[in-house]
């Protein structure tokens, strides 16, 4: 078999295999890219509203079951914490609640994960380690070898010895320029 003929089936098999890791890391690279303009892991809601009465000479514990009754709340309390005389704060899996003896406000910071991004972000970032930093790893050379071997399937004027050089060259110009830029 002619070695370009065998780069072509390899590249052409390799990227199939790659294009899925390739559209995951592409999809989170987006999100993470974009992380001061929102949470790409975490979506958070905030509400407030205002209970009609809270029970008089109640107990801490009384006012928590009480507070979580009126608001629907039916997750486990983790903690509550007396952050001043008129205010208490209520821990939830997934729910902070902040209740103001005073005005009888109930705010409420509900957080729950993005499905699919935070996932894909996890992978992204290697939170897994072990067996995944190895399939990354492969990734990454699968990614090395379709670049390396994409330079070369091609002849002619549109291959690396024509306008696939200059090409290249402004591939590899582009980051060279923003970490002259930024340094």
């Amino acid at each position: 078999m002619h070695w370009r003929k065998l780069l072509r089936v390899l590249h052409r098999d390799i990227g199939y295999i790659a294009a899925g890791l390739t559209i995951i890391y592409a999809i989170s690279g987006i999100a993470v890219n974009h992380i001061q303009d929102w949470n790409p892991n975490y979506k958070i809601e905030k509400s407030t509203i205002i209970l009609d009465s809270l029970p008089k000479n109640a107990t801490k514990d009384e006012i928590v079951v009480y507070v979580l009754k009126a608001i629907n709340e039916k997750g486990e309390v983790k903690n509550t914490y007396r952050s001043s005389p008129n205010e208490l704060e209520i821990f939830v899996e997934g729910n902070t609640i902040l209740v103001n003896y005073l005005t009888k406000e109930v705010k409420q910071e509900k957080v729950n994960s993005r499905f699919f991004l935070k996932e894909t972000n996890d992978l992204h970032l290697n939170k897994p380690k072990g067996l995944w930093t190895y399939i990354a790893d492969i990734f990454a050379v699968a990614l090395l070898f379709l670049a390396i071997s994409g330079l070369f399937l091609i002849k002619g004027k549109n291959g690396i010895k024509g306008r696939g050089w200059w090409l290249t060259l402004i591939g590899f110009g582009i980051p060279l320029l923003f970490w002259l830029y930024y340094l």
